[in-house]
């Protein structure tokens, strides 16, 4: 393992802008969340009007903090992104052809001459959110709990097979749902995004029958999403992890690793209390005070909590990829990471991120300036119509 301090410091700062991505993309997942209620909350087309343009305006901000995120991880880690994406396929493609199917739906949904009609594409959104929460999820649990994948370096000066890695069973991926654990944050994911969209509509939109109806359908997915949320939050805490010797770079299991990442870095420990009690101080406001600000609080209570979710992964010699097939092949932020001059030069153009935050901040506001009423829908001319 390198000794070189300022390597290290940068691996470590990679991967607290990954895990920064991965939250932002968790918290900005209420677009699919919202696409699944489409028919719920809105039984008339008017107001599915008004929820499938609610959802549009902020729809790109989603697909884009996915490639972003795809992108950044490929350059910072690229033995991850050549591990996990030519390995398990099948995952990130099926997850990749629903975000494709939502890039679609927006856009052809309200064309003229639209031979598959509006309830095709609305049904694609439907599937966008289902899918891609889930899968998305399930994952990001195989962080937590392995995959079947090993990793020989020394393959590359193999002219016959220059394969670092290679998957070890023939579902590529899929077999993660498997394992209840992965799955659980999965559904953790779905229902997060069912609760902050439902916070988002009650911000967002002025309509007598679409709001009352998103705060009972608040209290019903604020159910399932704490009760998978606190199963996969408590057995990760018990479970055992993978570790990394500091000194010679090999991967063991060690019992209660991730509580003990948590206690052994307080600072991540205060974020992830923070985050849970922000998402629930928003989840109160509004079933409780029936305010419209809770999507705030949740929002940066669940960016909190995603934020110091990966970093315990990743964080304090633990293996963020691990491999039950073949333990040693697990990988680290420090064997899977790009060089120090790629690194070097990413992070003087990651120094433009807060511009970046406060141009999607400003859009964001000035989007949302007004809330959303089927009046503006029919009579401003201006606005782009999904």
């Amino acid at each position: 393992m390198t000794t070189d301090t300022t390597y290290i410091l940068l691996q470590q700062y990679w991967w607290f802008i990954i895990s920064l991505l991965g939250a932002l993309l968790v918290f900005l997942l209420f677009v699919q969340g919202g696409q699944t209620l489409i028919y719920s909350l809105g039984k008339t087309e008017d107001k599915r009007k008004i929820l499938v343009n609610a959802l549009g305006r902020k729809w790109e901000f989603t697909f884009t903090t996915l490639v972003t995120f795809g992108g950044a991880f490929f350059a910072s880690f690229p033995l991850f992104y050549s591990t996990s994406f030519g390995g398990a396929y099948w995952v990130w493609m099926a997850i990749l052809f629903c975000f494709v199917l939502q890039a679609v739906s927006y856009e052809f949904r309200t064309k003229p001459n639209n031979v598959l009609g509006k309830k095709t594409f609305e049904i694609f959104l439907f599937l966008n959110g289902l899918l891609g929460t889930i899968l998305l999820g399930t994952a990001v649990g195989t962080f937590f709990n392995g995959a079947e994948f090993t990793v020989n370096k020394m393959n590359i000066t193999d002219p016959s097979n220059p394969v670092i890695s290679q998957w070890q069973t023939n579902f590529y991926g899929l077999e993660a749902v498997l394992n209840f654990h992965n799955v659980a944050l999965g559904l953790t994911v779905f229902f997060l995004a069912r609760v902050l969209a439902n916070l988002y509509f009650i911000n967002s939109i002025d309509d007598e029958v679409i709001v009352p109806k998103a705060r009972k359908s608040l209290l019903i997915n604020t159910i399932p999403f704490l009760v998978f949320f606190l199963f996969f939050v408590i057995k990760l805490l018990i479970k055992d992890g993978f570790a990394v010797n500091e000194g010679t770079g090999e991967i063991f299991l060690e019992k209660f690793k991730y509580l003990h990442n948590l206690i052994e870095m307080p600072l991540i420990l205060m974020l992830f209390l923070f985050g849970v009690v922000g998402v629930l101080m928003g989840l109160a406001l509004t079933l409780i005070k029936n305010s419209t600000k809770g999507i705030w609080y949740s929002g940066a209570g669940t960016i909190l909590t995603v934020l110091a979710l990966f970093l315990i992964a990743g964080l304090n010699n633990t293996a963020y990829y691990p491999s039950n097939f073949d333990l040693q092949s697990s990988l680290t932020i420090f064997n899977s990471s790009s060089s120090k001059f790629t690194l070097t030069v990413m992070s003087v153009v990651s120094l433009m991120i807060p511009f970046v935050v406060a141009y999607i901040w400003y859009t964001w506001k000035s989007i949302n300036n007004t809330k959303l009423t089927a009046k503006e829908l029919d009579e401003d001319d201006s606005l782009h119509v999904y």
